[in-house]
C-alpha cells in the first residue's frame, strides 16, 4: 500500500427536505452575499430555488440568481458568473444542480477571489491557485460527485479543449443531498450519471502491483451497489431508496475514498473528454463509449490479475474451467452488458460520431495534450496507443 493522504472536508446533509437547511448552512460556514449558481429552468419551475432561496431569507442572506449552466461547462458562461460575482461582492458561491453546475461554481470562486488573473490561466494552471471563495452544492444530479471531490472540469469552447482542475480549493464546505430532488431526472440523464459513477471508481481501480485490500473491498461494494440500484432508480426515478443509495455511491466514488493506498489514473476520462469537447456529447456517455476498447486494449499486460478480481467480485464470475483471459473478458463483457441495459453506447458509432483519421489523429492528441503526456499505470499509452483505441471503439 503507498502512503497517502486522505482528506474530505465536506460536510454532508443528506435526506430528505435537506435543501431547506441550506441558509443555515450558509450562514455557518461564513456567507452573507451568495451568487446561486443554476443550469436549466427546471430548477426553477419544481420550486427547489425558490425552497432554497427562502432559506437564504430567513437567514439574512442576500442572493443574486446565475442560471442557464449547460452540460460540459463553458470556460466563457464561468468568466461572466465572475464577473456577476464581482458585481455582487460575492463571499460566498452556492451550487443548485449537477456537476456542470458545481463546477462552474467553483470556476467562479476561483475567478473572483483572483480578478487579476485570466481563468483559464487559473485553470491549466500556468498561474498558481493560492485563495478562492467558499463553494458549496445543493445535489439534483447523483453522477459527478464533484459535491465532494477536489477536481472541476471546465470546456474552453473557443480552442475546443476540455480540461480539469484537482485543488483542494475545489471542495465544497457543504454538500445538501436530497435523493427526492432526482426523481424527476430524465432516463438518459440518470443512466449517463450512473456511468459515470463506475467510472470515477474504476478509473481508480485498475491499477496493478499494489495491494490495498480494504480499498478494494470498498471500491467492490461500491460498484455491486451501483450495479443493483442503478436499474432500479432508471426504471423508477422515485424510488428514495434505490435513488438513496446512487446519490451516496456518487459522492464516494469522486472524493479520494476508493484510491487510498493505489492513486487514480483517469486515462478513460483523458479518452472521453477529448470526444466530449469536440462533439459535446454527454460525459457519461462518451466514457462508455470507449472503456471496453480501452479494457480490451490493456487486459492482458501486468493488470490481467486486477481485472480477474474484478470479473470475480463485481460480477460474480467464477473460473469454472476457465482461463483468467477467459475470466476478464468476460468481466469486460459484463460491464458493457450493463450500459447496453442503461441505454449507454459501447462504441463511438453507437455515440453518434464518425471521425475520420484526421479527427482521429486529432483526438488522440488532445487526449495525451498534444502527444506530450502518456496515459495509464497499467503501461504508458502515447497518442499513438490512443489512436489505436479509439480506432477499435468505431
Amino acid at each position: 500500500m503507498q502512503n497517502f493522504v486522505q482528506y474530505t472536508p465536506t460536510e454532508v446533509i443528506f435526506g430528505k427536505g435537506t435543501e431547506t437547511q441550506t441558509g443555515k448552512e450558509v450562514k455557518k460556514h461564513g456567507g452573507s452575499k451568495v451568487l446561486l449558481v443554476y443550469g436549466g429552468g427546471s430548477a426553477v419551475r419544481s420550486g427547489l430555488i425558490g425552497r432554497v432561496e427562502q432559506s437564504l431569507q430567513e437567514e439574512g442572506i442576500a442572493w443574486e440568481e446565475f442560471g442557464g449552466v449547460q452540460p460540459n461547462p463553458r470556460l466563457a458562461f464561468a468568466e461572466e458568473g465572475v464577473q456577476k460575482a464581482l458585481a455582487l461582492g460575492a463571499d460566498f458561491i452556492l451550487a443548485v444542480g449537477g456537476g456542470s453546475a458545481i463546477d462552474t461554481a467553483k470556476a467562479i470562486a476561483h475567478g473572483a477571489a483572483n480578478p487579476g488573473e485570466k481563468l483559464w490561466d487559473i485553470w491549466t494552471q500556468k498561474v498558481p491557485l493560492t485563495k478562492s471563495l467558499p463553494v458549496a452544492a445543493v445535489l439534483t444530479i447523483p453522477a459527478a460527485g464533484s459535491e465532494m471531490s477536489d477536481s472541476a472540469v471546465l470546456t474552453n469552447e473557443a480552442i475546443g479543449k476540455k480540461a480539469g482542475i484537482n485543488t483542494p480549493f475545489n471542495r465544497c464546505r457543504f454538500a445538501v443531498m436530497n435523493p427526492e430532488l432526482a426523481a424527476t431526472l430524465p432516463a438518459y440523464q440518470i443512466a449517463c450519471g450512473v456511468t459515470d459513477i463506475m467510472m470515477h471508481t474504476m478509473e481508480r481501480y485498475f491499477i496493478p502491483g499494489i495491494q490495498c485490500e480494504m480499498t478494494d473491498c470498498i471500491a467492490e461494494g461500491l460498484l455491486r451497489t451501483v450495479i443493483s440500484n442503478g436499474p432500479k432508480v432508471l426504471t423508477n426515478p422515485g424510488d428514495y431508496d434505490a435513488m438513496a443509495e446512487i446519490m451516496w455511491c456518487g459522492s464516494l466514488s469522486h472524493n479520494n475514498l476508493t484510491e487510498c493506498g493505489r492513486g487514480k489514473d483517469f486515462s478513460v476520462h483523458k479518452l472521453g473528454h477529448a470526444l466530449s469537447a469536440k462533439y459535446d456529447v454527454a460525459h457519461g456517455a462518451s466514457l462508455a463509449s470507449v472503456w471496453g476498447s480501452w479494457a480490451r486494449y490493456l487486459y492482458q499486460d501486468q493488470a490481467l490479475y486486477r481485472f480477474v478480481q474484478y470479473a470475480e467480485k463485481v460480477w460474480g464470475i467464477s473460473h469454472d474451467g476457465k482461463s483468467d483471459e477467459e475470466v476478464a473478458l468476460a468481466g469486460i463483457e459484463k460491464t458493457e452488458e450493463f450500459f447496453r441495459s442503461l441505454g449507454m453506447p459501447v462504441s463511438l458509432t453507437q455515440l453518434g460520431v464518425q471521425p475520420d483519421e484526421e479527427a482521429l489523429r486529432h483526438l488522440s492528441l488532445d487526449a495525451t495534450m498534444g502527444g506530450t503526456v502518456k496515459l495509464t499505470r497499467i503501461r504508458p499509452l502515447g497518442a499513438e496507443q490512443v489512436n489505436e483505441i479509439y480506432r477499435m471503439a468505431m
